[in-house]
C-alpha cells in the first residue's frame, strides 16, 4: 500500500509540476508575442500551420497561371508606345504636370500584359495554400488617373483572391477633380474590395503610409507606390517567408516602367542578383549578391538577405510593423524612412530578405511633379538631410554618426528634433549596435565605401584673384569645374578636402588632367586622392601632374599650370558655410 501511495503522490507532483510549467510557458510566449493568445493548443496549431514552406517540383507552380492569352494593342506585353507628332504638346504638358508622360499612358489598356521578367525555376515553386490576408495600400497625391488605375487593376488581375483581404487607397490630399467623386465611384465595381481614405489636409508619404497601416484590416500590409504593376504571380513569394516568420520583411525585385514611353524592362542584368545597400551621405545604393549569402542558398531563385531597401515597395506583418513603432513620425514628406525602417528591423531582432520570384514594374519619374505646400515650412533647411540626420542619430554609433557628417558636414547645422521615443524603444528592445549591424548584416557596404577620413577643410573653395566659387554648374559627371558667384547655399559649391587628399562634392569627386579641373565619379572603394593643400601659400597642388590648379585671367577656364606661389589666380581659400535656411 505504501508503495502504491508514493507513486500515487510522485504522479501527482509531476502532473502539478507540469501544469505549472506550461502555465509559465504561457505566460512567456505571451510576453514576446504582440497578439494575445487565448488558445495555447490554437496558437501551436496554427504556428505549425504557418511553417509550411515552398517546395521546388518539375512540374509548373501550384499559383502559376495555366493559359496566358497574347493581347495586341498599345503598350501590349510591356512594348514601348510612341505617340504620334500631333500629340506632341499633350505629352509636354502631361510630363510637366505629372513627371510622366500620362497622354501615352491614357492610351494603353489598364488591364495590359506585361513580360514575365522573372528567371525561369520562379515558376516550378508550390507555396503554402494557407498563407495571411493582405492588405495592399497604396497612397497618391495628384497622381494621373490611368497611372493610378492601372497599379490597381494589376493588384486584382494578378493576385489570388483568397490572399486579398482589400487594396487601401490613401489620398494625401489631392486637389484634382478626377481623383475626387469619380474615384469614388469607380471603385465601386470592386464591391468594397477596394476601399478609400482621404487626409484633410497634406501629411507626406511617411506619415500617410503609416495611417494607412493603422487602419488596413490584413494580417499582412503590402506598400505599393501610385504607379505600379505587379507581375505574375506576384504575392505568394512575399508573403510565404512571412508565413514562416514574422519578423521578415520581404522585398520584391522592381523593374523598370518608362516614364515617357511606359515600356516594361528589366532593371536588373539576367542572372545577376542585387541587394540594398548605402553610401555615407546616406543615398541607397546597390551592391551585387556577395558570395557570403549565396552560399547559404540551394537555389538561385530563393529569396535572400538584404541589408535595406529601396523603401517604396514591400511587404511585412502588420502587427509586427506597428509593434515596431511602423515608420518614425518625427520624419518629413518623405526620405530616410526606407533606412530607418531598415536599421530597426535589422537591430532590434529582425531581418530583410529580397525576394527574386516576385516582380514589380515601378515608374521612375522624370522629376518631382509638386511641393510639400506647408509641410515644407515646418523645418528650416533640405526635408530630406534632416529625415537622414535624425535616422542617424537615432541608430547610428558614434564612430559612423562622424563619416555621415563628414560627408554632409552642412547636417551638423540642422534641427532634426527629438528623439527620446526612438532611442527609448531602442533599449527597450535591447537592439544590437550599428557596429554588429555593419559587420553581421551590411559588411559588403564597405567594399565600394569604406569609412571615411576626416575633413581638413570644407565649405566655399574661393578663388584669391576673383572671389569667385568652385562650382559644379549642376552638370551631371564627369564634366568640367567652373567658377561662378558664390551664393551661400552649399549644395553644388560645397566643396571637402580629406585627409588623404581627396577632393569631393557631395558623393562626386574633383580631378584634373590635361582638359581641365574635372567634375567626375569616385573611384569605388577607394577614399584617397591627388590634391594637396597649403594652407600659407594657399596653393592646391596635384600631385601626380605636379602642377596646380589656376584660373585663366582672361578666358576664366579651370586648368593645371606649373605652380605660381605669387599667382593669386592659383591662390584658393576655404570658408565655411553657414546658410540662412
Amino acid at each position: 500500500m505504501r508503495i502504491v501511495q508514493l507513486k500515487r503522490n510522485r504522479f501527482l507532483r509531476i502532473i502539478t509540476f507540469s501544469t505549472f510549467m506550461l502555465y509559465i510557458l504561457y505566460i512567456v510566449v505571451s510576453f514576446f508575442s504582440d497578439k494575445p493568445i487565448n488558445d495555447l493548443k490554437e496558437y501551436w496549431s496554427d504556428s505549425l500551420k504557418a511553417k509550411q514552406v515552398p517546395v521546388l517540383s518539375k512540374d509548373l507552380g501550384n499559383f502559376e497561371p495555366k493559359h496566358v492569352s497574347i493581347k495586341n494593342g498599345p503598350g501590349e506585353r510591356g512594348k514601348p508606345y510612341i505617340l504620334r507628332d500631333d500629340q506632341q504638346n499633350d505629352v509636354q504638358q502631361s510630363e510637366s504636370e505629372y513627371g510622366m508622360n500620362i497622354a501615352c499612358s491614357d492610351e494603353i489598356s489598364l488591364d495590359r500584359s506585361i513580360p514575365d521578367t522573372r528567371m525561369p525555376e520562379c515558376k516550378q515553386w508550390n507555396y503554402p495554400e494557407v498563407l495571411p490576408k493582405t492588405s495592399v495600400i497604396i497612397v497618391f497625391h495628384n497622381e494621373g488617373w490611368s497611372v493610378l488605375m492601372r497599379t490597381v487593376h494589376s493588384v486584382i488581375n494578378r493576385t489570388p483572391p483568397q490572399f486579398l483581404e482589400e487594396i487601401l487607397l490613401v489620398d494625401d490630399f489631392s486637389d484634382k477633380d478626377n481623383l475626387k467623386g469619380d474615384l469614388d465611384s469607380y471603385i465601386e465595381q470592386w464591391d468594397g474590395k477596394v476601399k478609400l481614405l482621404r487626409n484633410d489636409k497634406r501629411e507626406g508619404l511617411i506619415r500617410t503610409r503609416s495611417r494607412g497601416a493603422r487602419e488596413a484590416k490584413g494580417d499582412v500590409i503590402v506598400f505599393l507606390d501610385a504607379h505600379c504593376e505587379v507581375n505574375v504571380n506576384w504575392l505568394p513569394p512575399l508573403l510565404a517567408p512571412i508565413a514562416v516568420d514574422r519578423t521578415v520583411m520581404t522585398v520584391p525585385i522592381i523593374d523598370g516602367i518608362d516614364h515617357k514611353t511606359f515600356e516594361y524592362r528589366p532593371v536588373y542584368q539576367e542572372g545577376h542578383l542585387y541587394r540594398g545597400i548605402f553610401e555615407w551621405g546616406m543615398l541607397y545604393k546597390e551592391n551585387e549578391l556577395p558570395a557570403r549569402e549565396k552560399k547559404t542558398r540551394p537555389y538561385n531563385s530563393m529569396p535572400y538577405k538584404s541589408p535595406t531597401h529601396a523603401g517604396g515597395l514591400f511587404a511585412i506583418n502588420r502587427e509586427y510593423f506597428l509593434s515596431l513603432g511602423g515608420y518614425d513620425d518625427g520624419l518629413l514628406i518623405w526620405g530616410g524612412e526606407n533606412f530607418e525602417l531598415s536599421f530597426k528591423i535589422w537591430q532590434c531582432g529582425g531581418s530583410i530578405l529580397w525576394v527574386p520570384c516576385s516582380h514589380v514594374g515601378h515608374v521612375y519619374r522624370g522629376f518631382m511633379p509638386y511641393n510639400f505646400g506647408k509641410l515644407a515650412q515646418k523645418k528650416k533647411g533640405p526635408l530630406i538631410t534632416i529625415n537622414y540626420k535624425r535616422v542617424v542619430e537615432t541608430w547610428f554609433d558614434d564612430k559612423y554618426k562622424e563619416f555621415f557628417y563628414t560627408r554632409e558636414p552642412l547636417a551638423q547645422l540642422l534641427d532634426h528634433g527629438d528623439i527620446s521615443e526612438q532611442l527609448e524603444f531602442k533599449r527597450r528592445k535591447r537592439c544590437k549596435s550599428f557596429q554588429w549591424y555593419m559587420e553581421n548584416v551590411a559588411y559588403d557596404v564597405f567594399d565600394k565605401f569604406p569609412e571615411l577620413p576626416p575633413n581638413i577643410h570644407w565649405g566655399e573653395l574661393r578663388n584669391v584673384a576673383t572671389g569667385m566659387c568652385l562650382d559644379t554648374m549642376s552638370h551631371s559627371p564627369p564634366s568640367l569645374m567652373a567658377t561662378t558667384d558664390c551664393h551661400g547655399f552649399g549644395n553644388n559649391q560645397l566643396i571637402r578636402l580629406n585627409a588623404k587628399g581627396q577632393l569631393g562634392v557631395g558623393e562626386r569627386c574633383i580631378s584634373a588632367d590635361s582638359q581641365g579641373v574635372k567634375f567626375v565619379f569616385c573611384r569605388l572603394g577607394t577614399v584617397d586622392g591627388p590634391w594637396q593643400y597649403d594652407e600659407k601659400t594657399k596653393t592646391l597642388l596635384h600631385r601626380v601632374h605636379k602642377k596646380c590648379m589656376a584660373l585663366h585671367p582672361q578666358t576664366q577656364q579651370l586648368s593645371l599650370m606649373p605652380c605660381d606661389i605669387n599667382n593669386t589666380y592659383q591662390q584658393w581659400s576655404f570658408h565655411q558655410i553657414h546658410p540662412q535656411w
